[in-house]
């Protein structure tokens, strides 16, 4: 921030050229007085300007914006059809919060709540708990305050300390359960990763709980390979742990990619309210749930795992509407859009999409692979439709995931170069996510421009990097 105020100081006169056609004449009150036409860019102008001046503008700058289809770095969904745009513009001035001026909207919230506490296998889908978010990572903070209360609770009822609290989870969460317990002074025990183990396991996660334990995160759908934690074994595991005495620790599932792909690829999978010891769950709808960025949920087991206190009524929007979130104002065109996709989709098409995704994971990993150079560490075709692969000799291949990076944005593909996090930092991949849209025929060209970067930089025979190449890496 401090960078940005600086360069904002220097270049304080600094303006926005206009082209000469866009141009128009200077009169009194006209932002075209200023500079004969120019514009200041960190300053706003003086008068009005024509609208499509304004938006050329704005559209020529981010001209230099990458390409969201070819961002395989994003989990975020890059495309819906016309409709669904179409519903979105009609919705964009809906703010989701005023339940009582858009109640049509609020009644979509909920239907979209109880067809995912069916797809969850909540106790009773009709009664479901849960809302909208912007996202997963407000989700998460939720999920992650309810757990924080009924600990708090428990502890002051039986007369113990509750100043102390802990959450247990795999070095490899995402940032936002970091943020989370920095912002509410929880204690986060990170499991740091081991060689072949690049995920939380329960044998991992049991020994690191105690009486301040809040929970446990289990993510259904790891950001750095794609790969589920095995939820049903780490809630064995703090089955066992209660049972033998120790603290009753209550599961998470971070399902924030997951969520909306193991139900349809995966549907004997064990992970979500069918086992026990699980009592929130959270996802992005605006990942695989295919809605552009801007919509998250999450759900509890019933209305006991949310304390009543957390959930606030306010009347000033018109009536009297219960809220739990961690802002006020949002948009409900992505609520809207959600419902769409669940409905237009329905179970059968999300299979297929998700089903597809996962075929040109598989293909394009197995293209990689035969490549030579590559090791992979994930392969796309189980868990979330996403894989990461290593150069095998970086030493001897003469290059790094980090040169091969910066060599496919030359061709405007935008794969990720990182290191894995403690105790396994000495692992650098690339990352591929395979994303609705994404199909075949790009996945053929991806592969042919990655062995074109692999010939150049093998030919080339510069000598790979050191193993600090943060320069080029990735943040989750």
């Amino acid at each position: 921030m401090a960078l940005h105020r600086q360069a904002m100081r220097e270049s304080a006169d600094a303006h926005l050229a206009v082209r000469p056609q866009l141009r128009w004449p200077a009169r009194p009150g006209r932002a075209g007085g200023e500079a004969g036409g120019d514009l200041p860019r960190y300053r706003i102008p003086a008068g009005p300007m024509d609208p499509e001046t304004a938006y050329q503008l704005v559209r020529d700058e981010l001209m230099l914006d990458g390409n969201a289809r070819l961002n395989l770095a994003t989990f975020v969904t890059t495309w819906m059809d016309p409709h669904a745009d179409r519903l979105m513009a009609e919705c964009a001035a809906k703010n989701m919060i005023d339940k009582d001026e858009y109640p049509q909207t609020a009644e979509l919230e909920s239907r979209c709540v109880n067809i995912l506490a069916e797809l969850w296998h909540a106790p009773d889908a009709r009664d479901a708990v849960g809302c909208s978010t912007t996202g997963s990572s407000e989700a998460c903070m939720l999920a992650g305050l309810a757990m924080t209360r009924r600990w708090r609770a428990k502890r002051r009822a039986a007369g113990l300390p509750a100043d102390r609290p802990n959450l247990v989870m795999g070095a490899n969460v995402q940032v936002c359960w970091e943020k989370f317990a920095r912002y509410w002074d929880v204690e986060p025990r990170l499991v740091p990763l081991a060689p072949g183990r690049t995920h939380l396991t329960g044998d991992e996660a049991a020994p690191r709980c105690d009486e301040n334990t809040i929970g446990v995160v289990a993510i259904l759908g790891s950001t750095f390979d794609g790969t589920y934690e095995p939820v049903a074994e780490i809630a064995a595991a703090l089955d066992r742990l209660a049972a033998g005495g120790g603290p009753d620790v209550p599961l998470h599932v971070d399902a924030a990619s997951g969520g909306f792909v193991a139900p349809f690829c995966d549907p004997d999978l064990a992970w979500d309210f069918q086992l026990d010891r699980v009592v929130s769950i959270n996802a992005s709808g605006h990942k695989y749930g295919l809605v552009y960025p801007g919509v998250g949920w999450v759900l509890w087991r019933d209305h006991d795992h949310l304390p009543a206190e957390l959930v606030f009524k306010v009347d000033y929007l018109g009536g009297t509407m219960p809220t739990f979130a961690l802002n006020f104002s949002r948009p409900g065109a992505q609520v809207v859009a959600q419902y769409y996709s669940l409905l237009r989709h329905g179970r059968e098409g999300y299979r297929q999409v998700m089903e597809g995704c996962r075929d040109v994971a598989g293909r394009l990993s197995d293209l990689i692979a035969a490549m030579g150079p590559f090791e992979l560490v994930s392969d796309g075709a189980t868990g979330i439709p996403v894989f990461a692969f290593t150069v095998r000799d970086a030493a001897s291949a003469g290059f790094s995931v980090f040169d091969v990076s910066e060599l496919l944005r030359t061709r405007g593909w935008q794969v990720p170069a990182y290191h894995f996090p403690p105790a396994l930092e000495e692992l650098a991949v690339l990352r591929v996510v395979v994303r609705n849209g994404f199909g075949p025929d790009l996945a053929d060209l991806l592969a042919a421009d990655l062995g074109r970067a692999v010939d150049r930089l093998t030919a080339s025979g510069r000598p790979a990097p050191p193993r600090a190449e943060a320069t080029s890496a990735f943040h989750h």
